[in-house]
């Protein structure tokens, strides 16, 4: 039987602040058994512009990425944000102008997953054994936990991290306020929502903050800093790949 051919969308965040997730997430998907590739053509999956109500941009932005990842049997993102994108709102880009694109969008969006969904979900994978000494809290997301319904999956992959104890937020799927362009146009509010998440951080007790998505863990890691904490901030794929020496906690130099 031949090995699921996937292609791993990179995202902007990490490429540019955190090139260790995606390393990660190319081990997790080879050591589940698929062959992976990471498209050159690939570029951001348009959502900056899909928020701001940029339609032009977004969807000419949306096209070069549908001509990327042609021919793959999965698309695989280690963001629930961009996975989201492209799953759910790729589709309504052209869902009144362009049926040709949109048949082409509905393909794409119907085999693209969030990273730990597809090492759950759809291969029913085991990362290979790893240790991770701690006790983490886990954010959900918003994008993975209401649009693609990433909750337990990360959970059950991380329950296999030997010397790692997982304990819940009091308000585990509230959002921190980055909410991508969010933050930008609303500072204030933005910071008073990852200062009341940082707040059940710390009362949780937990050494060490993981979640998902790029975006939430830098915006919780800056604010962290700020604050003095001395909380680790990684991504879950690093944790579960056992990569966690190869890259300082998000905020921190080794």
């Amino acid at each position: 039987m031949s090995k699921p051919r996937v292609a791993l969308f990179v995202t902007c965040l990490v490429d540019l602040h955190r090139p260790s997730v995606g390393f990660a997430a190319i081990r997790l998907l080879e050591d589940a058994g698929c062959d992976v590739e990471v498209p050159q053509a690939q570029t951001c999956c348009g959502q900056p512009a899909y928020n701001s109500g940029d339609r032009a941009t977004a969807q000419a932005i949306a096209r070069q990425v549908i001509r990327a990842f042609r021919g793959y049997d999965h698309v695989v993102a280690p963001s629930g944000s961009c996975a989201a994108m492209i799953a759910h709102h790729y589709p309504a880009l052209f869902e009144s102008s362009d049926p040709a694109a949109l048949g082409e969008a509905r393909e794409l969006a119907a085999r693209t997953h969030e990273l730990t969904a597809f090492l759950h979900d759809v291969l029913g994978a085991t990362p290979n054994p790893t240790r991770y000494e701690g006790v983490a809290a886990y954010h959900d997301g918003c994008s993975g936990l209401r649009e693609l319904g990433v909750r337990e999956q990360p959970r059950a992959l991380l329950a296999g991290v030997a010397g790692l104890q997982l304990r819940e937020l009091v308000e585990r799927d509230v959002c921190c306020g980055f909410g991508g362009t969010f933050c930008v146009k609303y500072p204030e509010i933005s910071t008073r929502m990852v200062s009341d998440k940082t707040r059940d951080i710390a009362a949780s007790g937990a050494d060490t903050l993981l979640a998902g998505d790029m975006g939430c863990l830098l915006n919780l890691a800056g604010r962290l800093s700020r604050q003095g904490s001395t909380v680790r901030v990684r991504h879950v794929a690093e944790v579960l790949a056992g990569m966690t020496a190869d890259a300082a906690p998000i905020g921190q130099v080794l």
